[in-house]
């Protein structure tokens, strides 16, 4: 798995420091994943519960409901496997024992480095890739395992060979690819059952399905080469 592979992966940062919130959403965004901001523990929940997050960022310090309730509630009562970095000022063995028992994959001591704990972020996601339910990037969201799909919010009808498409291109946002990649990641196992050209049917109907939702053409045809997916 390459940086590429994780772009849009969608972060919540749960921090009610401004300054820190603001600083890790610039180091976040400038990486390419989608960013969540939440400044209190009751924000916090309701911004889980209404974007599932692939990776929750959360201080322990929080006003309303503590960084360690929230843990708590997210692996107990939502049974949720959410990748959850701990970021906080605690420095102790025994808190930080404490709080990988809670769930945490992984502790980020105050004050810190940016650099590093993107490089922290990068990690966990690599270990952790199976427990992200979702991709994102530049207003659409697609959920793999239940084969749905949306742009700003509005859900896409697709058929699976055009979810199957709509996935690759977010999963290599910005790049050319050729119509043999583009099967070659369809068909893993390079069972085809079309040809080179059909897939310029299906692109042309999944294209047609996005414009019914926006004006925006985010499938560009690149000549003599192949597709490219573009952001906004």
């Amino acid at each position: 798995m390459n940086q590429k592979s994780l772009i849009g992966k969608s972060v919540l940062v749960v921090e009610d420091d401004p300054k820190i919130r603001q600083l890790l959403t610039i180091y976040l965004t400038k990486d390419g994943y989608e960013v969540i901001e939440a400044v209190d523990g009751l924000d916090a929940k309701e911004k889980i519960e209404a974007h599932d997050p692939c990776i929750l960022i959360l201080d322990l310090m929080l006003p309303k409901i503590s960084g360690e309730e929230i843990c708590r509630w997210v692996r107990e009562d939502q049974k949720s496997m959410m990748p959850i970095i701990m970021l906080t000022a605690k420095v102790s063995e025994k808190q930080r024992i404490e709080g990988f028992k809670l769930g945490a994959d992984d502790y980020v001591v105050k004050p810190f480095s940016p650099a590093e704990l993107m490089v922290r972020i990068e990690a966990v996601l690599r270990r952790t890739a199976s427990r992200c339910g979702k991709l994102s990037f530049t207003g659409f969201t697609i959920k793999p395992a239940k084969g749905e799909a949306w742009i700003n919010g509005e859900q896409l009808q697709l058929t699976l060979f055009e979810f199957k498409l709509l996935h690759t291109f977010m999963q290599h946002p910005d790049q050319v690819l050729s119509r043999e990649q583009i099967l070659n990641f369809v068909y893993e196992n390079n069972e085809r059952a079309v040809s080179d050209r059909t897939i310029d049917v299906h692109i042309k109907h999944l294209r047609e399905k996005i414009r019914e939702k926006t004006t925006k053409d985010y499938i560009q045809t690149v000549r003599g080469m192949g597709y490219k997916f573009v952001g906004a």
